[in-house]
């Protein structure tokens, strides 16, 4: 049986990893899959990293494409992932429900652990949401980077400090029960991303890697997807 090689951002790690148990259970085919900031995994590809799925920001994957790096006409939507805000699991839960409070709760926090701009779709929404609220110097000595959302929520949930929070993307908050979402950002300061699935233009397995593409989009998936915090167009 073959082996299905994916690269993806952290946002689609849960969806992958529950999907990858029932496409392997049924086909046979085992998924090695590898998550982190979307920035590094299309960036292991162009180092020729060998993938036959990549899952990353539907922009990303539409770059990926003009270059010639992943099949044209492949591109698979997921659907929208927001960013919301994660305390500790047990402690209180800030009020991030408008831009005012949100800012007051930033401004209290001790240490605000987040994906590394330089490579996470969410990290540069942090900093542009900093940026529009004018606090992003005051804060800066205070920001945790993290490789991606899920490092950083599984720091945040092993850690012991008080007002301590994480901002990332919604799914890479879900999953992880050592964390709770206080909520997504505000409308005005949110940025909703698409992800999608490409075929990889030189994958090992381009047939068995476009079946479980198809599974993983499928409307039988959406359940799946909205349970890790997907939204879909009406």
């Amino acid at each position: 049986m073959a082996t299905i090689r994916i690269l993806s951002g952290g946002a689609a790690q849960a969806v992958v990893e529950k999907l990858a148990v029932d496409f392997q259970r049924a086909t046979g085919h085992e998924i090695s899959a590898e998550f982190s900031a979307v920035g590094a995994m299309k960036e292991k590809l162009l180092a020729g990293e060998p993938a036959d799925i990549m899952i990353l920001t539907a922009a990303l994957i539409d770059a990926l494409i003009e270059s010639g790096h992943v099949a044209p006409r492949s591109r698979a939507d997921l659907g929208r992932v927001g960013t919301g805000v994660a305390v500790r699991a047990g402690t209180p839960i800030p009020n991030v429900s408008n831009a005012a409070a949100l800012r007051g709760n930033i401004l209290a926090a001790t240490v605000i652990a987040c994906p590394d701009p330089a490579f996470a779709t969410a990290g540069k929404v942090v900093m542009a949401m900093l940026d529009k609220l004018g606090i992003a110097e005051e804060v800066l000595g205070r920001m945790k980077y993290f490789p991606n959302g899920y490092a950083a929520m599984r720091w945040l949930g092993n850690s012991s400090g008080m007002l301590e929070m994480g901002i990332t993307q919604v799914t890479e908050i879900l999953p992880n029960a050592a964390v709770a979402l206080a909520g997504q950002l505000p409308a005005d300061l949110q940025t909703k991303t698409i992800y999608a699935a490409g075929l990889v233009m030189n994958a090992s397995q381009p047939y068995i890697a476009r079946e479980f593409i198809a599974r993983l989009t499928a409307p039988e998936a959406q359940p799946v997807l909205a349970a890790a915090g997907y939204e879909f167009s009406n």
